[in-house]
């Protein structure tokens, strides 16, 4: 061991040494927060460590230590031990980053907080010299037959740089906005207030939701029943009779808006086309084992009228449970300070892209459902995401070349 030329036994004690020394620093300094890494200290410090590479593998690549990191030797050492951690990060739940302020720095190895835990920012700096070392060799005596090689590692070392080096700079932020005022504050991850270079204006919140249904619960533990198994009766349009264990239960009326009404011995349910509206049913339900009857008006409730359940004897009622968005969406007017003005309708999964902010729609007032007049977005900003991109685009178009390449000297060969 560590005899000219070095293999994998040297890889792995390297590896083993960095992991040493990361714990050891994570267990006495503390995590290793990349957040000092915003512009411009992120691009000094990679021309930086981009001339520091070519320094060192031009005037010393003849010694043994730079010349076995461009070995395959030192990569797929490098890309073991990066991949344990991976793996450890994918196993681990892992902590959003604003507890980390919060964690004692001796607390553990870190493994909470991956991106930040010592080892893991050591073991990723370790792969990518090597794989820095790895382009640079290529480069020296680079042919048009290397281009798919250096495609792929050249895009791998710019994805990976730019997400790394771009995460001080990723803005991802939470904002609640109401109907008819422009909203220009929201709060980071730390609860602090950012004031944004656009303002959002929420004119209109609207909401599908899924058809009613009705279930039946236990009186005294309040759980739905079968257990594990719960059975329901989806009120849709041409519902008109159903059965829920031994219970036949039948629609006599229906009021997709109404409003409760108290009286001197029950309540009951009359039209209400206004806010705060509930939908609510009048059943008849009949044992078909006792031939126990019950009848009266069920509703789901909402903000401003209570939920009412059906008791059918003394272990079972008939309830309508709050009913399940099916897709909800928010018209918006954005605001720049450069006087740009777009309306958009913006709903989940469809972000609207504005000025290198992506807007999502995260979330509602759900108390209110249907009638909610608020709105929850979230603003998320990574300028160096078209870095990560370009080395992603230059992976495929490596891959191609490879496939191209391999294919055509199989058939010249043929």
């Amino acid at each position: 061991m560590w005899k000219n030329p070095w293999g994998y036994k040297e890889g792995f004690i390297i590896c083993g040494g960095l992991l040493t020394v990361g714990a050891l620093w994570q267990l006495i300094i503390g995590s290793c927060s990349l957040t000092f890494l915003s512009y411009p200290v992120n691009v000094v410090s990679l021309l930086v460590y981009v001339a520091v590479l070519v320094i060192v593998y031009v005037f010393f690549r003849k010694r043994t230590l730079i010349r076995w990191m461009s070995s395959y030797f030192a990569a797929v050492t490098g890309m073991i031990a990066l991949t344990v951690l991976v793996v450890l990060m994918g196993l681990i739940r892992q902590l959003p980053s604003s507890h980390l302020l919060q964690a004692d720095t001796s607390n553990g190895l870190g493994f909470s907080y991956m991106l930040s835990s010592c080892p893991f920012v050591l073991l990723f700096f370790w792969f990518i010299t090597l794989l820095g070392m790895t382009i640079l060799r290529r480069l020296m005596h680079v042919r048009w037959w290397d281009i798919p090689f250096l495609c792929n590692h050249l895009g791998l070392f710019i994805a990976l740089i730019g997400a790394i080096l771009g995460s001080a700079d990723m803005q991802r932020l939470k904002m609640t906005t109401q109907v008819g005022k422009a909203e220009w504050r929201a709060m980071n991850e730390y609860k602090e207030v950012v004031e944004l270079p656009l303002a959002v204006e929420l004119r209109d919140f609207m909401i599908e939701e899924y058809p009613p249904k009705l279930m039946l619960i236990d009186n005294e533990t309040g759980r739905i029943v079968p257990q594990g198994r719960p059975v329901s009766l989806f009120l849709e349009e041409e519902f008109d009779r159903g059965a829920l264990l031994d219970w036949q239960v039948e629609l006599i009326e229906r009021l997709p808006e109404a409003a409760s009404v108290a009286t001197e011995d029950t309540v009951k349910f009359v039209a209400f086309h206004s806010t705060g509206a509930t939908y609510a049913v009048y059943v008849k339900a009949l044992n078909v084992r006792t031939n126990e009857r019950r009848e009266g008006w069920v509703s789901c409730g909402s903000f401003l009228f209570p939920y009412k359940a059906l008791r059918l004897n003394q272990h079972l009622s008939l309830i309508m449970p709050d009913r399940e968005p099916r897709k909800f969406t928010s018209d918006v007017i954005v605001y720049t300070e450069s006087g740009f003005r777009k309306e958009a309708v913006i709903e989940v999964n469809h972000p609207l892209e504005i000025q290198g902010w992506k807007i999502y729609l995260l979330s509602y007032d759900e108390e209110k459902g249907r009638w909610s007049d608020t709105s929850i977005f979230e603003l998320v900003k990574d300028p160096w995401l078209p870095v990560v991109y370009t080395g992603i685009w230059m992976m495929i178009v490596g891959a191609i070349c490879m496939f191209s390449l391999t294919r055509k000297r199989k058939e010249e060969l043929g």
